[in-house]
């Protein structure tokens, strides 16, 4: 199994440092999800289908991530708190060169 480290700011403001395996093909909503950093039924509503932006996160690290689907930008467009580093962290694949990532989970609309 292949690890990185990623940091997760939850919705309290707390850091938690985990680790997140990249031969799983898990985004990090459902990473979010695994380590229950977020209350049941807060967070991927919809899935993980870029349909409810209930994992909206901000990166606040310096990672080049893939560029945003058409889907993904129109959901950002109809979501709250969004902001210039605003990503769908169901659209966020964990890989290797994600290592060292850092995000914040946004305000639960």
């Amino acid at each position: 199994m292949t690890d990185i480290k990623i940091t997760i700011i939850d919705r309290e403001g707390v850091a938690h440092a985990i680790d997140a395996p990249t031969d799983m093909n898990m985004n990090l909503m459902e990473i979010v999800r695994s380590y229950e950093l977020a209350p049941e039924g807060t967070i991927g509503i919809c899935g993980g289908m870029a349909m409810c932006a209930s994992c909206q996160c901000y990166v606040e690290s310096d990672h080049q991530l893939p560029e945003v689907t058409d889907d993904e930008d129109a959901m950002l467009a109809e979501a709250f708190n969004v902001k210039d580093n605003s990503r769908l962290g169901c659209q966020i694949q964990m890989r290797p060169e994600m290592d060292g990532l850092i995000v914040e989970l946004a305000p639960e609309a």
